[in-house]
């Protein structure tokens, strides 16, 4: 489907001046279909659901709607570990496998994960065919057995590229009409988390992206019939609701939006270099974010649960001199050895920096009005405003997240980006991410406006 002017005029950039000069560069990158034609990755969706929640209340809500699933399911996280999340999960597949049995006919599900324990990431192939997990060793990954899930057509893959080559990607796929992208993974953390639901083309973008690291070494999936449809969610959806802190729907005549696809492929050499404020893969993902926060004219919002990326950083501090307010909000004391690691700091230290920055330029602006140049006069800065996630008062443990990990930018009001990447070096110059940029402003104003009222009581303003 051809993708509409505006996305083409705010991508166009993008792809011609940056990404197209460096298809050299991401043709060796994998997957990387598409270094020589990046304006493939442009598409529409159709948001539906915009949930927000603990992580294990965000997939419980989610994997409802997989219940509807018909042919094809498919599941990507990050991290796999013990939790309520992996037993959600394990209830969908029995009752998948129950329904599939009853109606005589097979469902196709593929489960991708990247890490469950250290001796995987010390031990496994790094080749990105990954490790196909036969269906004995399912019970010690946490599934159900074999023998219970008969109607399913089952594969299970890990992939990990050492050291430190993470496929950080989370997403859902239900017979390549619905698609999820949550923020979190099938883990125990009770953190505050996002996911948007959509529908339409973008679900074949997400699956082109499957194919082309998942679906690889023998867990390829048949075609899809051309006539496949889902059923609707059933109303069980409800009950899990009411135990998320928000979620918004977009009605169903909502227009199609622009959305582009934003994949980064893993750099697992770049952790080598933890120090360096070197210009980091330009990547669709980390290129497109770096064009929007540049070329900002009222305002940015990010939500990150770290903030260790040099280049990044810059260009928020260039954005406040230009008179673009920045509004942060990011977690404190959160996986700081793996900061220290991949970055050689901490998420407080870069803000305490920015601060400072900031305060100087704030001095240097003050200071210019008491001698003013008429002919030049000075650009107010921006409004720079920083907060801590916090636990609210008065949540139950395990109800109420104590962290936040959702990663969202918005900018102007206009451009949303959601997806797994953190605004931390991991995420920018080594990991595997994926992203998605939804152009407008009625849903970026929505979601916005959710994940202000999630935010409510649970940040601790410092700037």
């Amino acid at each position: 489907m051809a993708a509409l002017p505006e996305a083409r005029m705010i991508y166009g950039v993008v792809c011609t001046v940056y990404l197209k000069s460096h298809a050299d560069i991401n043709q060796h990158d994998e997957p990387n279909y598409w270094a020589t034609n990046p304006s493939s990755l442009i598409t529409t969706s159709h948001p539906v659901h915009f949930s927000l929640g603990t992580g294990s209340h965000v997939l419980s809500s989610a994997f409802s709607t997989c219940a509807s699933t018909e042919k094809e399911l498919i599941i990507v996280t990050c991290f796999w570990s013990k939790s309520r999340s992996q037993q959600d999960l394990s209830s969908l597949l029995l009752k998948l496998s129950a329904k599939a049995i009853s109606q005589n006919r097979k469902i196709q599900v593929r489960l991708c994960l990247s890490s469950y324990s250290l001796f995987q990431m010390l031990f496994q192939t790094s080749s990105l065919d990954g490790k196909i997990h036969p269906p004995p060793t399912w019970r010690g990954l946490g599934l159900p057995r074999p023998e219970e899930l008969t109607g399913l057509e089952m594969m299970v893959k890990s992939a990990f590229v050492r050291p430190f080559g993470i496929m950080h990607p989370k997403f859902i796929l239900v017979d390549r009409k619905i698609a999820f992208m949550p923020s979190c993974n099938v883990s125990w953390e009770d953190w505050f988390e996002g996911c948007i639901e959509m529908r339409g083309d973008i679900t074949l973008k997400l699956y082109d992206f499957w194919a082309a690291i998942w679906g690889r070494g023998g867990t390829g999936l048949p075609s899809m019939p051309a006539d496949s449809t889902s059923s609707e969610p059933t109303a069980a959806k409800a009950a899990v609701v009411t135990s998320l802190i928000k979620q918004i729907s977009f009605p169903p005549d909502t227009p199609a939006i622009q959305t582009i696809l934003l994949p980064s492929p893993h750099h697992a050499n770049r952790i080598l270099h933890p120090f360096s404020s070197s210009t980091p893969p330009p990547t669709p993902l980390n290129t497109f974010i770096l064009h929007i926060l540049n070329t900002a004219t009222k305002s940015i919002f990010i939500q990150t649960p770290n903030l260790t990326c040099s280049p990044l950083i810059s260009a928020l501090f260039s954005a406040l001199e230009r008179g673009t307010d920045v509004h942060l909000i990011t977690s404190s004391r959160l996986m700081i050895l793996e900061q220290l690691v991949t970055a050689g700091t901490i998420t407080e230290f870069e803000i305490w920096k920015l601060r400072r920055l900031y305060s100087r330029l704030l001095k240097t602006y003050n200071l210019s009005l008491k001698n003013p140049d008429l002919e030049n006069p000075p650009v107010t800065p921006g409004v720079f405003k920083v907060g801590y996630f916090m636990k609210k008062e008065g949540g139950e443990s395990g109800e109420e997240p104590v962290k936040s990990h959702l990663k969202m930018v918005v900018i102007d009001g206009e451009i949303t980006v959601l997806g797994s990447g953190n605004m931390d070096r991991a995420s920018w110059f080594t990991s595997q991410e994926l992203g998605v940029a939804l152009l407008g402003r009625v849903v970026a104003e929505r979601i916005r406006g959710a994940v202000d009222e999630g935010l409510e009581g649970r940040v601790v303003y410092v700037c």
